[in-house]
């Protein structure tokens, strides 16, 4: 079951066969995590690749002495700190669960040892890299280009549920706003 999420995931960028994912999935395990839990810590180098399953998670910048948001993850998103796993080394970057979660986990060595021995690893590593590149630069021409209220009805529209399952203080974080303008932002949409 795991293997065919992972191709379905990702196969909005390439279309492996579900034996990549069959390999990729014997590597890794199922783990469950808490709400709040810390995946990585701040200044700590990712050791793993992580899917969520069922859950929420948050990759979170320190700075100044507090979190600043920089990502909301649901079900069926891949969530670490790329940085840190790409470059294996230390970020500022913490990855949280927002709520109780299940994931898939491969540790860094074991993907590296996979794709390094299948004539598909270049491939995979390439593409996955072009995703994350896509996604990133979209999400920093919003947060340029587009205002608070602005960035909240994209994200209403495209994840709707992340209202629900996110604290709202990470959200407003996310969006650059204070928790209550979040609040101000929900009552305007909301019908009176």
């Amino acid at each position: 079951m795991t293997a065919k999420l992972l191709k379905k995931t990702f196969d909005a960028y390439y279309s492996f066969p579900v034996s990549v994912w069959n390999e990729i999935a014997k590597a890794g395990e199922i783990a469950h995590f808490k709400r709040e839990a810390v995946l990585k810590e701040v200044h700590q180098t990712e050791k793993h690749l992580n899917f969520i399953l069922h859950g929420s998670m948050g990759i979170l910048l320190w700075k100044k002495n507090n979190f600043l948001c920089t990502d909301m993850l649901l079900d069926n998103e891949f969530a670490c700190d790329y940085l840190s796993f790409i470059t294996q080394q230390a970020t500022p970057f913490e990855v949280i669960a927002f709520e109780n979660s299940t994931i898939f986990r491969i540790s860094y060595d074991n993907l590296w040892q996979i794709t390094n021995r299948n004539n598909w690893g270049d491939k995979l590593w390439r593409y996955a890299s072009q995703a994350l590149y896509v996604d990133k630069h979209i999400q920093y021409l919003q947060s340029l280009t587009l205002n608070a209220a602005q960035r909240y009805e994209l994200m209403i529209a495209h994840q709707p549920y992340i209202l629900q399952r996110v604290p709202q203080k990470y959200i407003a974080s996310y969006l650059g706003i204070t928790p209550q303008s979040l609040s101000r932002l929900r009552r305007k949409r909301s019908p009176h």
